[in-house]
């Protein structure tokens, strides 16, 4: 039974005094990965409101996780204003990360 997909997860501390750092603690984000293609086919986020978890859920979507993201890095400065910005950054940088590292692995066997 071969998935065509898989799973990464990544969280980061949420900023303090903010409703996602009092609900929990942490901005969290899981995104489905096609394996061969490496597009993200699915993502949810840990936002309160489901109208920011639909933003960045279409905002994120369709994107080749293999590539660099600091384009869509830029776009999420250019258009998420709040204060878990910075947060939601960090836990997209260390899934891309754990991404890559696993595209590594993959490539070393």
């Amino acid at each position: 039974m071969g998935m065509s997909t898989l799973l990464i997860t990544a969280y980061a501390k949420a900023p303090q005094n903010t409703s996602m750092y009092e609900n929990n603690k942490y901005a969290g984000i899981v995104l489905e990965i096609h394996k061969e293609s490496h597009i993200i086919i699915n993502a949810e986020f840990t936002f309160l409101t489901k109208l920011a978890q639909d933003f960045f859920k279409r905002m994120i979507v369709g994107y080749d996780f293999s590539k660099d993201i600091n384009p869509l890095i830029e776009e999420i400065t250019t258009v998420f204003l709040a204060p878990s910005q910075q947060a939601v950054i960090v836990a997209l940088k260390i899934a891309h990360q754990r991404y890559e590292d696993r595209l590594r692995e993959i490539n070393k066997k």
